[in-house]
């Protein structure tokens, strides 16, 4: 859900403990969602609100991922042969090689099991595991292409208070930019000043699609 905040966004580092059970509770929550992707993968079941179209973002890391899977799945039985002699080994080095093959895999299903989608309640940015943003029609002024590409390890918000940015972006790239009405907080993984709530005016994302995606928004606003 989203709601107008005039605060202005925490700047304080966190302490160290409550850092740690953040990042605790974030690593059960994507691995769960690991599980729950592949789940939706198999029974084919994206997450897609009543009424609403699916548009993927996965495109420009698709292919990267893909490969790293088949080397993934190809390196386990290879290692497995060579640490054969040692049991102990053996079977530690082979529990971490299919998690990380699992991860892998479940990461790429949540990139295809989890949409942006543009359906009657408005639209939903999400990205991988974590992110999920409701931005109802009422909060949006406007929908448009505007392709940029950004620094490597640019911040996700920037901009001045009042005006600040929000992007979502894949290999540096965005495709969409998304202008609100006014300020509006939405929640992001992790705890502030890069996480928690944020109030921001403008939401960048990347979308496969971009002309489907502006059609579909033309279908609810001019």
């Amino acid at each position: 859900m989203t709601e107008v905040d005039r605060t202005p966004a925490p700047t304080m580092r966190p302490p160290r403990r409550a850092r740690a059970a953040s990042w605790a509770r974030r690593a059960l929550h994507m691995e769960r969602g690991i599980y729950a992707a592949i789940g939706r993968a198999l029974a084919r079941r994206p997450a897609l609100p009543p009424g609403a179209s699916g548009f993927r973002y996965d495109a420009p890391v698709r292919t990267i991922l893909v490969v790293f899977i088949v080397l993934s799945a190809v390196e386990i039985p290879i290692i497995d042969l060579i640490v054969h002699p040692w049991p102990p080994v053996r079977i530690g080095l082979l529990v971490l090689g299919i998690w990380g093959l699992t991860w892998m895999v479940g990461l790429l299903c949540a990139y295809r099991m989890r949409p942006h989608t543009v359906g009657p309640g408005g639209i939903r940015v999400r990205e991988g595991l974590e992110i999920d943003i409701d931005l109802p029609w009422d909060v949006i002024a406007s929908v448009a292409r505007a392709p940029r590409t950004d620094q490597p390890k640019s911040p996700r918000i920037d901009g001045p208070e009042g005006a600040r940015v929000l992007s979502l972006r894949m290999q540096d790239a965005t495709s969409v930019e998304i202008a609100l009405e006014q300020p509006t907080t939405v929640r992001l993984p992790g705890l502030a000043p890069r996480g928690g709530d944020q109030t921001v005016s403008t939401v960048r994302l990347w979308v496969d699609d971009t002309d489907g995606f502006l059609q579909a928004v033309r279908r609810h606003i001019p």
